[in-house]
Order: structure tokens, then C-alpha cells, then sequence
């Protein structure tokens, strides 16, 4: 019959014989020479078996080889978490199961209750002790394994990051079992995924080559992993974006009789990607038909992003009313001028949010404030201009550095919009500028008067109605 050592004599006989551990970490008590015969020094996991030898965590199977590729059980995973956690506090990877060795026990159990005893496991992994461990198993038990001064989290900002951005460990989610732990793995330095993306691959089944570099790892912080991953800040990509699909769509109405009804006709046009629109009266006059087109000019004119300021009508006997929006000195090239405000301000964009001016933590007006100043830094007052000069328009502010005020504010509500924030402009007869919503609040920006100094004015940033039309009334 085996006769079972006390605790106490155990405990007496480990005082001496553990090994000195060096600087209060595990040490290693024997060399690795080739006791492994399916082990090669080109393996992926020699250095790892190899320590795990050393350290006395494993000495193999029988038939003298490590069995790199064979699937682990869970009831052979507590076992070598549990020599782990013993050798990390005692220096003897046996003494904390030796303490629940009884007669007639299955291999893994004195291991188990050892786990057990040290709240590193409960009772979720029973009945499966004889089951292939997935790897998301082998998480759950090894988060827990040492003491948490043990596992400094190395990586902890950058894995925060990378799994945030959906970058790295993209097979794991908040629905994947015990996926804090997995996660925990990465923080500490234990496992470093695979692939270019840091995948786990949690349901999967693990090999003893797999977990002994774990394993390994949590004995010696020198084999722990520092994550070099490449997180770059997260740039929203506005490519594609064009200047129709910045408009909300509208309902064509063919006879607007109210402002409301002839900005849903315009919209209807500018979301639509056209220049003209046909609307349909009872009859029309010289000066109904004029009414009509000024109407419609001034609604153009809210969007001054889509580089419209002038219209011509043509009108029929009917009530017919065709008018043509265009940009005053343009000639032909309109199409070409708005293709190229796009891919500026695109550009623009992109920029800011590569160069960290831009965050995807940032407020609605904080993003504003950066866009406000940059208009200001890149445009000066284009005193020059005339009635029929591109100044007017944004095409003048992105590729020539010159506007008057509706070119600012076509340009600032142009880099507004590829936000998602929302504004329009406001004019009354000699200035105009934006009006917008930030973070729910209603506001008025006047980038044109903001930049009439030596330096940028803030002043006329996020200003109250109140307070705009103390600078200019409507």
C-alpha cells in the first residue's frame, strides 16, 4: 500500500531541497541536451521545450520524444499549470500538488485540487478533464495561474489599441469564452497570436508545442513577449465621398410656393448631381419668373459648398421655368473646378486626421476649431475680387490660397460636412457666413472675419445667434 507524506513532512523536506531561486525568480536545475528526439534546433518551439525541461516541467513521453504536435488535455493542462504556479512560488514545479496525492487518483487530479485550492480554477472545467483543451480553455486557466505581480501587463497600451481598432486578435469578440483572459495573454507578454493580425484562434485545440511556449513563458520573464505591433491612428476614410452625396436628398416639388418647398427642389437637384432644374407654373410673368429664379439662387447659395452663385432662366408662355445654376467666371471648366474642391478638401481631411490634429475622441466643436483654423492658415483675403471672380467660390480657397467670403464659407462648410457635421451658410446683403450644429448646439463661424488680422481671430468661432448679430444682423 502507498503510504502518503504529511503536508507538514512535505513541506520540511521541500525547505531542503528546493533550488536558491535567483532574484526571486524559478530556476534552472538541469540542461537541455537532446533528450527529445522530435525536438531540432530549428524548431519554432525549441527554446521553449527546451526551458521547460530545465526547469523540470516535463520530461517527456516514454517513447523519448516530446510529442510536439499531439493535443493537449485539459486534465494534462492543469498539470503543468499547476507545476507552473508551484515552481514560481516554492521553486519546485511537484510540492503544491504533492500536499492532494492520494491513493487510486487519475493523473491530473492532485493537480486539479491544488488549482482548486488556490482559486485559480473552480469547478467550470469538470467532467472535461479528459478532452482536448481549446486554446481559449488554456487562457482561462493560465490568466490566473501566478500571483499578479507576477505578469506585469507589457503590452497593455497596445494591445487596448490594437484590439480596439479591430487591427489585431480580430477572431476574438466579447461573445468568445473567457475572452478577458485570452486578451490578458497578450497584456502579459504570454502569447503573441498568429498571422499578421494576432489571430488566436479560441476554439481551437492546442499542442504540447504550442503551450509549452506559454508555459515557459509565464516561468521566465525573459522569454515574454514585447509586442511590436504597428497601430497607427484609426484615419476615417472620406474617398468616395463626392459633392451631391453631401446634400440630403430632397423631394422634387414642381411648383414651390414656400422657401421650405424650393430647398426641397434644390436639394432634389444638388443630391442628384445636376445643374439645372425644370420647375412648372400656371403661368409666369417677367417678374414672377425672376422671383422664382432669385428664390432659387438664394437657396443655391445655403449650399455655397457646391461652388454654384449664378443662374440664367429661360421661361415659357406654359409656365415652364428652366434655370441653369452655374459659377460666375468659370466658362466651361465648373465641372472640372468641382472635381478638384473635392479632391482638395479629401485631401485635406485625410491629412489632418494622419497628422493627430484630427481624433476620433474629439468633440464636433473641437474638430470644427481645427478646420476653422486651418482655413484661416491656408487663405488670405482676396481684396481684388470682383462681382465675377472665382474667389467666390471654394475651387479659389484650395488651389489658389485666395477667397472672399463665400468662398471661405464654401470651403469651411465643405470640410464641416465631410464630418458629418451639419451646416449651412446664412447671408444677408453684403457678407456670409456659416452656420452650424455642434455637439447639439446651435452656432454661428465666421471664418472670413476670423481671418482679417495679423493673427486668427476666435472671436467669431462657435459664436451665439445673439452674438452674431451684434457682428452682423440678418
Amino acid at each position: 500500500m502507498k503510504r502518503r507524506v504529511s503536508a507538514l513532512t512535505l513541506a520540511l523536506c521541500l525547505l531542503l531541497t528546493t533550488p536558491v531561486l535567483a532574484a526571486g525568480r524559478p530556476a534552472r536545475v538541469k540542461a537541455y541536451d537532446g533528450q527529445f528526439s522530435d525536438l531540432s534546433t530549428d524548431s519554432a518551439f525549441y527554446e521553449n521545450v527546451a526551458a521547460l525541461y530545465e526547469y523540470g516541467l516535463s520530461v517527456g513521453k516514454a517513447d523519448g520524444t516530446f510529442g510536439l504536435r499531439d493535443p493537449v488535455t485539459v486534465g494534462q493542462l492543469l498539470i503543468f499549470t499547476a507545476r507552473v504556479r508551484s515552481l514560481w512560488l516554492s521553486g519546485d514545479p511537484e510540492s503544491g500538488a504533492a500536499s492532494f496525492q492520494t491513493e487510486d487518483q487519475r493523473a491530473w487530479e492532485p493537480y486539479q485540487l491544488y488549482l482548486q485550492a488556490e482559486g485559480v480554477i473552480g469547478a467550470e472545467l469538470d467532467g472535461l478533464y479528459t478532452s482536448a483543451a481549446t486554446r481559449a480553455q488554456v487562457a482561462h486557466v493560465l490568466a490566473s495561474a501566478l500571483p499578479e505581480d507576477a505578469l506585469p501587463l507589457i503590452n497593455d497600451d497596445l494591445v487596448t489599441q490594437g484590439y480596439a481598432a479591430r487591427r489585431y486578435i480580430t477572431d476574438v469578440t466579447e461573445y468568445t469564452p473567457y475572452y478577458q483572459d485570452i486578451l490578458f495573454l497578450y497584456r502579459a507578454g504570454i502569447s503573441q497570436g498568429s498571422g499578421a493580425d494576432g489571430a488566436f484562434y479560441p476554439q481551437q485545440s492546442i499542442t504540447r508545442g504550442a503551450l509549452a511556449a506559454m508555459l515557459t513563458r509565464m516561468a521566465d520573464p525573459a522569454l515574454r513577449i514585447t509586442l511590436t505591433w504597428t497601430v497607427e491612428p484609426e484615419v476615417p476614410s472620406a474617398a468616395g465621398t463626392t459633392l451631391s452625396s453631401l446634400v440630403p436628398a430632397g423631394t422634387y416639388i414642381a411648383s414651390p410656393a414656400t422657401a421650405d418647398e424650393m430647398d426641397e427642389s434644390i436639394r432634389y437637384m444638388l443630391s442628384s448631381g445636376q445643374s439645372t432644374l425644370t420647375l412648372q407654373y400656371d403661368s409666369l410673368s417677367p417678374v414672377t419668373a425672376r422671383k422664382a429664379m432669385e428664390q432659387a439662387l438664394a437657396t443655391v447659395k445655403t449650399y455655397c459648398e457646391q461652388c454654384y452663385n449664378t443662374v440664367s432662366c429661360t421661361y415659357g408662355a406654359d409656365g415652364t421655368l428652366r434655370l441653369t445654376f452655374s459659377a460666375a467666371n468659370s466658362g466651361g471648366n465648373l465641372s472640372a473646378y468641382r472635381e478638384e474642391t473635392m479632391a482638395a478638401a479629401l485631401a485635406v481631411h485625410d491629412q489632418l486626421w494622419e497628422d493627430g490634429l484630427l481624433t476620433a475622441d474629439m468633440t464636433e466643436r473641437e474638430k470644427a476649431r481645427v478646420y476653422y483654423t486651418w482655413v484661416c492658415d491656408n487663405c488670405v483675403y482676396d481684396y481684388g475680387a470682383s462681382d465675377n471672380s472665382l474667389s467666390h467660390i471654394p475651387y479659389s480657397l484650395f488651389t489658389r490660397g485666395t477667397a472672399v467670403c463665400d468662398g471661405y464659407t464654401g470651403a469651411y462648410n465643405l470640410l464641416l460636412k465631410l464630418e458629418g457635421i451639419q451646416c449651412t451658410a446664412l447671408a444677408n446683403d453684403e457678407h456670409i457666413w456659416t452656420v452650424a450644429t455642434l455637439d447639439g448646439t446651435h452656432v454661428h463661424i465666421d471664418t472670413t472675419w476670423a481671418d482679417s488680422g495679423s493673427t486668427i481671430d476666435y472671436t467669431y468661432f462657435a459664436m451665439t445667434p445673439s452674438q452674431s448679430w451684434s457682428h452682423h444682423s440678418w
